[in-house]
């Protein structure tokens, strides 16, 4: 416990951690595979963000993770159905199996699609006693129809925060989507190529460093003071 509690009477000093590096020296290294999930934000019979979602695939895939490609047709408007709906289970099962994920959507009317935004509010910020995306790395893409924007991207950052996700500090947006691929679905190699292949990089690292030391990253003093009031209210309870 640091001297200076002294100083911070609104402070429970027994809830209080200092953060020290040795926190860190016990901590089980997982062996299996990085788990990815991907969403996109499009339901077009070509849709330039999924085909990108694809290169991202493909591109986690040769590094030795584990990827699914959520697809997002059938999936309901949020609170338009409950949340025993098949697609809304299997989007929140495929949320809590994966340890980093990846939005693509495209930029229409300057903002992301309401495609990608319903999927992302159908995945809750608590499922029980479990944040399905809490600790969890992302990295965020768009595509667009015209120049070159950012706006899809930052809404997604935002939206990333929200949901208490490690945000990767790379991103790709990809301009004039529709000269970017060939005939067959696959990217033409390009500098908008090569960045989709630095931000998977750099996910994939960032998945390595945080997968294993998220529940340490996350442990919050507001959250371990919360859990001693509702335990104390427990005891109290049970005396009566």
């Amino acid at each position: 416990m640091s001297h200076q509690l002294n100083d911070l009477p609104n402070v429970a000093g027994d809830l209080f951690k200092v953060p020290v590096a040795t926190d860190l020296v016990n901590v089980a290294t997982s062996t299996h595979a990085p788990r990815f999930l991907l969403l996109y934000g499009s339901v077009r019979e070509r849709s330039y963000s999924r085909l990108l979602t694809m290169e991202a695939a493909r591109l986690l895939e040769a590094m030795g993770g584990e990827v699914r490609i959520f697809d997002p047709r059938g999936l309901p408007l949020p609170d338009s159905e409950p949340e025993t709906h098949p697609k809304v289970q299997e989007l929140r099962e495929l949320a809590m199996w994966s340890e980093g994920m990846v939005w693509c959507s495209p930029e229409r009317h300057g903002a992301m699609t309401g495609i990608m935004k319903a999927q992302i509010d159908w995945i809750p910020l608590t499922q029980g006693s479990v944040r399905p995306t809490q600790g969890k790395t992302l990295a965020v893409m768009e595509v667009s129809g015209g120049s070159q924007s950012f706006n899809a991207v930052n809404q997604m950052r935002v939206l990333g925060r929200w949901m208490r996700m490690i945000t990767i500090p790379n991103q790709s947006s990809v301009a004039k989507a529709f000269l970017e691929f060939e005939e067959d679905g696959r990217m033409r190699p390009s500098a908008y190529y090569e960045r989709v292949v630095d931000v998977m990089e750099e996910l994939f690292k960032f998945t390595l460093l945080t997968r294993d030391v998220s529940p340490y990253l996350v442990d919050r003093y507001s959250e371990r003071r919360e859990s001693a009031d509702e335990l104390a209210k427990r005891v109290n309870i049970r005396s009566i």
